[in-house]
């Protein structure tokens, strides 16, 4: 009878392993993350006109910083930021990967405060390992 479970045992686990190896999804690559990440990400706009809002008398907040509980709170970045990283983005979609280093080096010589350097930085030892 104890031979018989182990038999058992053995066959699920042989049978198992495969199709759990089938069911793992494989980690996203940075492109694809990073892809991902900019299209989440929303361009600040730059208006002209003021806006007024309500708020807590004595609290000291900008009309940016109101926060309403459950709100999830884009990411913004400003627009020549977004474009500059896209189109980084999209030399490399083209294979045009020397291209694509020069453009993530300008991009984090002109946005050294951007919440995307550390981004530009792993796209750019990406790019240099792959050469």
């Amino acid at each position: 009878m104890k031979r018989l479970i182990a038999i058992f045992v053995l066959f699920g686990l042989l049978f198992a392993a495969p199709s759990y190896a089938v069911e793992m999804k494989s980690e996203p690559s940075l492109w694809e993350r990073l892809r991902k990440k900019i299209e989440l990400m929303t361009p600040k706009k730059k208006l002209s006109t003021t806006t007024a809002s309500g708020g807590v008398r004595g609290s000291l907040a900008d009309s940016d910083d109101v926060y309403w509980k459950g709100e999830v709170q884009p990411q913004t970045i400003d627009f020549d930021e977004l474009d500059a990283f896209k189109k980084a983005i999209s030399l490399v979609d083209a294979g045009k990967s020397s291209e694509a280093q020069t453009a993530f080096s300008a991009f984090i010589r002109q946005h050294p405060a951007s919440p995307l350097r550390a981004d530009a930085e792993a796209a750019l030892v990406q790019l240099q390992a792959s050469n």
